[in-house]
C-alpha cells in the first residue's frame, strides 16, 4: 500500500513546525507536552480514587486551587510535590524515567 504524501506524521509536523529535537523551541513543546501529559495522568488517578481536588489537597496540605493548576498544566509541579501528591494523596507509586 503507497503513503500518501500529503498526509503527514506528528512527528513530521513537530519537526517542520518546531524544528528537529535538540533545538530550543521543540525541546520546549517537548517539555511542556511532558509537564501537560503529567497533568492528565494525576487527575486521572484522583478521579479514580473518586477523590475531589478539594479533598486531594487536603490529604497533601495543598490548596485545591494549587490542585487544579498542577492538573492543568503540570510545569511547576517539584518532585517532592509530585511525591506527596501520588504517594500521600493517591497512595500510589512514582517511577521516572531518564533517557541520555
Amino acid at each position: 500500500m503507497k503513503k500518501n504524501p500529503d498526509i503527514k506524521s506528528w512527528k513530521e509536523i513537530k519537526d517542520s513546525v518546531y524544528g528537529a529535537r535538540g533545538t530550543e523551541r521543540r525541546d520546549r513543546l517537548d517539555r511542556d507536552t511532558e509537564a501537560f501529559t503529567i497533568g492528565l495522568l494525576l487527575r486521572e488517578a484522583r478521579l479514580q480514587k473518586k477523590l475531589t481536588q478539594e479533598q486531594l489537597g487536603n490529604l497533601i496540605d495543598k490548596k485545591r486551587t494549587y490542585i487544579s493548576r498542577v492538573e492543568n498544566d503540570g510545569s511547576n509541579l517539584t518532585l517532592k510535590t509530585l511525591y506527596e501528591i501520588v504517594e500521600k494523596g493517591l497512595g500510589g507509586k512514582v517511577k521516572i524515567s531518564i533517557e541520555v
